[in-house]
């Protein structure tokens, strides 16, 4: 019987699922590491909902195998559905409970009794920054609000996995950040969380991992930081206020593009510490001196276009 590499979470190897002749997904491997943020990203129908419906068992697949949480997908889906929750798109609150209201019935739902299911909704609404909220009807709560009383609903069984499905879908700015700190201290926890989201920099802030699904296959993976070194287009910027020692710094680097009129010198390189270091060794060496310096690295937006072949902006939605 295969068992599940110490330190993960998801295992699957040779994941396939189709719909009469459309294969959604096409023998993908997936690996989650414990108290991580793994990210899956793509296009429309790249097969992300797929593969997030799949690992949380509302669907089966037509091949491969999975564990999540050391536990086999297909031999025991009740152990897994005990050990993961699901926080959809759309919020699954009832706006005419109150706050309190719909964590209690969490808690009923769980069969914890009333003296644990209250100090486990008191305890939810103090995380979640909802206990002056707590009494008053979820249809007045904002969207932040709700977003965040959702996914305290989802904790109330204590799931070491969580998947969340564009957690900050339509979410003014300082309740995204909110919703990135929540996503942060889950996983200092302990927790693990499965991402999806159409936002590439809420990947790039929260992802330690990064999956890209494109018509059924993962066609790229690695941390936000590996993924952006594939692409090109990544340089250090070199500002002179002395138009001397900008012709220098060019002699020393030939392939570099000079801008006279703003006294800069574009060197490319990757972003590592190791090659800034000797780019600024050479410029010492020579004696050229430098007013400042800025490191320019491609982003996820850039991988997309690299590996699919258009930008996210046209492509690339959840």
């Amino acid at each position: 019987m295969t068992t599940t590499t110490p330190g993960a979470m998801i295992e699957a190897t040779g994941l396939r699922k189709a719909y009469r002749k459309q294969v959604v997904l096409d023998g993908v491997d997936l690996r989650v590491p414990e108290a991580t943020v793994f990210a899956l990203l793509g296009p429309n129908g790249a097969g992300k909902t797929t593969a997030v419906q799949i690992l949380s068992t509302l669907i089966r697949a037509d091949g491969g195998t999975v564990r999540v949480a050391g536990h086999d997908l297909t031999a025991e889906p009740d152990r897994v559905r005990a050990a993961i929750g699901v926080t959809g798109q759309f919020s699954a609150v009832d706006a005419l409970l109150t706050g309190a209201e719909n964590l209690k019935l969490m808690t009923d739902l769980r069969h914890l009794g009333r003296a644990a299911g209250r100090r486990v909704v008191d305890d939810l609404l103090a995380r979640f920054e909802l206990t002056d909220a707590a009494d008053k009807a979820v249809a007045a709560y904002s969207g932040g609000m709700k977003r965040r009383l959702d996914l305290a609903m989802t904790l109330v069984g204590n799931p070491r996995l969580i998947f969340l499905d564009e957690p900050t879908a339509g979410l003014d700015p300082r309740s995204r950040r909110t919703m990135w700190q929540i996503v942060r201290d889950l996983v200092a926890d302990g927790v693990t969380v499965f991402l999806t989201t159409q936002y590439l920099d809420e990947a790039d802030q929260l992802a330690d991992r990064v999956a890209l699904l494109d018509g059924g296959h993962l066609v790229a993976e690695g941390s936000p930081a590996e993924l952006k070194r594939r692409v090109p287009g990544g340089h250090v910027r070199l500002h002179f206020t002395d138009p001397t020692q900008l012709a220098a710094a060019a002699g020393l680097f030939p392939a570099a593009t000079r801008h006279d009129e703003d006294l800069t010198l574009r060197v490319a390189g990757d972003g590592r510490v190791s090659g800034v270091r000797d780019l600024l060794d050479r410029l010492d060496a020579a004696g050229v001196a430098v007013e400042s310096l800025s490191l320019h690295t491609p982003d996820l937006d850039d991988v997309f276009l690299a590996l699919t072949g258009r930008p996210t902006e046209e492509k690339v939605t959840a």
